[in-house]
């Protein structure tokens, strides 16, 4: 069922400073224009992830551990050698989250097993937003991040139940066929920020005409785990013509000077 994506799209992101904000986190400006191919497949994904799974964990509940994560390469014994890490990975809530950061970092058919504790635990790729943390000495720089921490974010529900999800933006990852955009036309909210980062930002924006993410937030947006920015249309370069979803949307910066623009925003459509 959790087959991937087609990559057929075409994205071209470059690093972007603002004069001013000396010390603030990387921003990204895109430069090209949209270029998108139709997918030959239609791929959809499923979501169960809690926010109690995502932020409070012992993978990503100091940035000492985060940090350990993102340096070095998404195998077994990356995870496994480094002290932090397999020591992080004994909590079930940490091993439910990175179930999560390998399916959307790593591609379809990529797989890697660890053993904590006389116990051995598999984990599968699925969407391949960032293949090469995969890779033998790899690991995941600030674009890498951006789409897996917007994947990550994207999967949360609720009430941790599985529901499949169409999840869209400007990656080659996710491209969606004719059928899938027929069969999730509506179009939830876009999803960003930095579960890596301590504290983590977890962020979204409204799509037009909505006032509440039920999926995720609950009856209400009132103590939500997301950070909601607005609009998307306020805070988003314009939505693709192509599949709807938002690229390019915009936070606050921790540091308060001016917004920091977040590569990997992906949008969710539901059926």
């Amino acid at each position: 069922m959790n087959k991937k994506l087609a990559a057929l799209a075409l994205m071209v992101s470059l690093p972007f400073s603002q004069s001013g904000c000396l010390g603030g986190p990387a921003t990204y400006e895109d430069g090209a224009e949209e270029d998108v191919a139709e997918s030959a497949e239609e791929i959809v994904t499923i979501n169960s992830l809690t926010s109690n799974s995502l932020t409070s964990n012992s993978l990503t509940s100091n940035s000492l551990t985060s940090n350990s994560l993102t340096s070095n390469s998404l195998t077994s014994n990356s995870l496994t050698s480094n002290a932090l890490t397999a020591q992080a990975l004994e909590d079930p809530e940490a091993r439910l989250l990175l179930k999560y950061v390998a399916g959307c970092a790593l591609p379809e058919g990529a797989h890697f097993d660890i053993e904590i504790e006389g116990q051995t635990y598999g984990f599968d790729g699925e969407l391949g937003l960032a293949p090469e943390w995969g890779h033998p000495y790899g690991h995941c720089n600030s674009k890498c991040r951006s789409w897996v921490s917007g994947c990550v974010i994207s999967r949360l529900d609720y009430l941790g139940e599985a529901q499949l999800i169409s999840i869209r933006g400007k990656h080659n990852a996710l491209s969606a066929s004719a059928s899938e955009r027929a069969a999730y036309p509506e179009r939830e909210a876009t999803y960003y920020g930095d579960i890596f980062a301590s504290p983590q930002r977890i962020y979204a924006c409204l799509s037009p005409g909505e006032t509440s993410i039920p999926r995720v937030c609950g009856p209400s947006l009132s103590g939500c785990v997301l950070d909601i920015q607005g609009e998307c249309d306020d805070v988003c370069k314009k939505a693709s013509k192509k599949d709807g979803s938002f690229p390019m949307c915009e936070s606050d910066r921790e540091s308060g000077c001016g917004t920091e623009k977040h590569v990997g925003s992906v949008t969710v459509f539901l059926p």
